[in-house]
């Protein structure tokens, strides 16, 4: 595994030291790992969360949200990268329009004085549509509220306690996902997410299984935790379960 230090991130990534350094402090991007004489390393996969934020950071989007966010149990990461896709876009085309603008005002093209090429509304409405997405949504909110005080060891324990859930799937995983001791984990599974996170609804909860399979973070987590083809069997099990 190649590991980069933190001014080696730095030059690569354009994110200053000072604010990576930042986000370690504020649990947003921790490193993978500390040497003895507590000097940051990064891998992989902590390159791809920095990849994440600093396309939030293209929406605009605070760093306090942006961790509740990625922290999150139900973040889709497809769902993001396509909002962070539209907006980049806009972005796009809104810069087209002040190159052709001030290409017709040096040639003299320009009849009349002319300013819509400077209207950002609607990059800024769709922003806000985004926004909207994430943090006024019910689950998200009760999200926030039930994370509010909670210190980051608290955070840790409640991660452990979910990933011992997923170990559990790992032994039942070479079974049928409709198995009575699959759908009873299923069934655990949304009861942990909605006693310490947000209310699991049937719709949120088969959600979650398709972001389980999907390439990424998750489904390595849940394989490393349960063994190869966990994060799969879990998906499997759960729309089972949502589907009676």
């Amino acid at each position: 595994m190649i590991m980069m230090t933190v001014r080696e991130v730095s030059r690569l990534t354009g994110v200053s030291v000072r604010a990576l350094q930042y986000y370690d402090r504020i649990g947003l991007l921790r490193p993978a790992q500390y040497t003895d004489a507590g000097y940051r390393l990064y891998d992989g996969k902590a390159l791809e969360t920095l990849q994440q934020i600093m396309l939030f950071r293209e929406l605009e989007f605070p760093l306090k949200d942006i961790k509740s966010i990625i922290s999150s149990p139900a973040f889709d990461r497809e769902a993001a990268l396509t909002q962070q896709i539209e907006l980049l876009t806009l972005k796009k085309e809104h810069i087209e329009k002040l190159i052709a603008l001030a290409r017709e005002i040096r040639s003299g093209e320009v009849e009349s004085l002319k300013f819509d090429a400077f209207n950002t509304e609607k990059m800024e409405e769709y922003a806000a549509r985004a926004k909207a997405y994430w943090g006024e949504t019910p689950a998200y909110r009760e999200y926030e509220e039930k994370a509010d005080g909670r210190t980051e060891v608290e955070n840790r324990a409640l991660s452990g306690q979910m990933m011992d859930i997923f170990s559990e799937f790992g032994t039942v995983r070479n079974g049928s996902p409709a198995s009575p001791e699959a759908q009873e984990l299923v069934r655990k599974l949304q009861v942990f997410i909605t006693e310490h996170y947000y209310n699991c609804t049937e719709e949120i909860l088969g959600g979650l299984g398709k972001m389980y399979a999907n390439a990424g973070e998750f489904r390595d987590n849940i394989d490393r935790c349960g063994g190869e083809g966990t994060a799969e069997f879990v998906h499997a099990a759960i729309e089972i379960f949502v589907g009676k």
